[in-house]
């Protein structure tokens, strides 16, 4: 997406917040995932001040724009259009562990002044799925993850030493191939869900390289199933 300025010469960016720590009394620093630059990281002054115009605005997985100066060193955030502030994820403690396990890895995968476009449409999609009763949380997250590898690069394609049925075999094409904006089209039975989470397994163990905060909790959710 082409970068846009305001009349002031401020940066506009459309995007995700994926993490926030505390700086100062009064400050956070964030990271977002954007569409015009990849993932940045900014300041947010006075965010975390009552009523301040950018409290409740940069919290992890709030999506919409955000108005920025860029200094020499660092951006930092003068306002924030929010568009979806994914509420599920702050009331459900099910939903905060998937969704918060999906911010770090994208958190993982993306890179500075990059086109993770794509990165950010499906982080979207997921997050969006997983709201929805109707999509088996496992299989969002299965999803996710092998798409993220596509995008990356490292996807390797159907583990062909292995017995695995032929409805894991089809959903792994779909998940390889499809539009974005129709990956969550299909549901998988319980045996080939269970392949499909073991290949994911696999394939996160072979390509991420550090310990996911997130991942210890949300396989204590699964009962092991990690």
């Amino acid at each position: 997406m082409k970068e846009t300025f305001d009349s002031d010469n401020r940066l506009i960016v459309n995007g995700m917040i994926l993490k926030h720590r505390p700086v100062g009394e009064y400050d956070f620093a964030v990271t977002i995932l954007t569409m015009e630059r990849g993932k940045i990281s900014a300041f947010a002054r006075g965010a975390r001040k009552p009523g301040g115009k950018l409290s409740g605005n940069v919290e992890p997985f709030c999506y919409g724009s955000f108005v920025m100066y860029e200094g020499r060193s660092s951006y930092n955030i003068i306002e924030a259009d929010i568009i979806n502030y994914f509420e599920p994820f702050r009331r459900d403690l099910e939903a905060t562990c998937y969704g918060t396990y999906l911010l770090e890895l994208a958190d993982y995968y993306a890179t500075e002044n990059s086109d993770e476009s794509r990165l950010l449409k499906l982080l979207y999609l997921s997050l969006t799925a997983f709201t929805k009763d109707c999509f088996d949380k496992r299989l969002v997250r299965c999803i996710f993850e092998l798409r993220a590898l596509v995008i990356d690069g490292q996807y390797p394609g159907f583990p062909e030493r292995r017995n695995y049925s032929d409805a894991c075999r089809l959903a792994m094409q779909h998940i390889s191939g499809a539009e974005l904006k129709n990956l969550f089209t299909f549901k998988l039975s319980e045996e080939a869900l269970g392949e499909l989470v073991e290949i994911t397994k696999i394939y996160r163990d072979m390509f991420v390289d550090r310990q996911l905060k997130s991942l210890d909790m949300l396989a204590t959710l699964e009962n092991g199933s990690l």
